[in-house]
């Protein structure tokens, strides 16, 4: 999937918005698996101008990287062709200067990884549920030109995962986010007013006890309610 020509359609900003945007003044490319990640990362950027490319597999985000100077790499260590490990590696030998942060889906770096030295910020996706804000300190420790491990992949101890009981309702919102679908999206699919679906998304998360759709649906995931497509 490439939503790059769409960046300019997506609405809100929902991961703090303000402190991705400082921390690189050129441009970003996210590459991640799935729509939905890819759509919350971009949505959590305020100024989309920053995004060149934002896609779901390997060789395309590479593509683009030739296109143009990038500062910045935001990948996932899955994708959904390709993996993020060769794709940082392989960016890394083109362009020594580009700074990566990959967020781990299975909260772990393989042994053969762990030491490399084109593997700069890593951050556990378990450390995103327990809303350690783990992506913009990575962010800030790369730009630094500084290496970054969040907690959990420090101690190499989970956090504590609190799975609350949903209602009908809940699940099928909570399906809806993982499937990449905005609150207006999610209102059409629901037959429902648009402020009606704002409402049901702010309970999930109160429900849930996150504070953003991000969280959300990586809770969601772990906690086996929904499956990240």
């Amino acid at each position: 999937m490439d939503l790059t020509p769409f960046l300019g359609s997506l609405e809100g900003n929902t991961f703090d918005a303000v402190l991705l945007s400082v921390a690189s003044g050129g441009k970003v490319a996210i590459a991640m698996k799935g729509r939905f990640l890819l759509r919350a990362l971009c949505e959590s950027i305020s100024d989309r101008r920053l995004i060149g490319c934002a896609i779901t597999h390997e060789q395309g985000c590479l593509d683009y990287l030739q296109r143009e100077p990038y500062d910045l790499l935001l990948c996932t260590d899955h994708l959904e062709s390709g993996n993020g490990f060769d794709l940082t590696r392989r960016a890394k030998e083109l362009y020594p200067d580009l700074k990566v942060v990959m967020l781990a889906l299975g909260d772990v770096i393989p042994a053969e990884y762990e030491h490399a030295p084109w593997l700069e910020a890593v951050v556990a996706e378990a450390d995103i549920v327990d809303d350690q804000r783990p992506l913009q300190a990575a962010v800030i420790a790369v730009m630094g030109h500084h290496s970054y491990r969040s907690p959990s992949l420090r101690s190499g101890k989970l956090p504590y995962l609190s799975c609350p009981r949903l209602t009908p309702r809940e699940y099928e919102v909570l399906d809806l986010l993982a499937s990449g679908l905005s609150d207006r999206e999610i209102a059409s699919k629901l037959v429902v007013s648009d402020a009606t679906a704002r409402t049901y998304t702010k309970r999930l998360l109160q429900t849930l006890g996150v504070n953003n759709r991000l969280q959300a649906v990586l809770k969601g995931v772990r906690c086996g309610m929904v499956q990240l497509g």
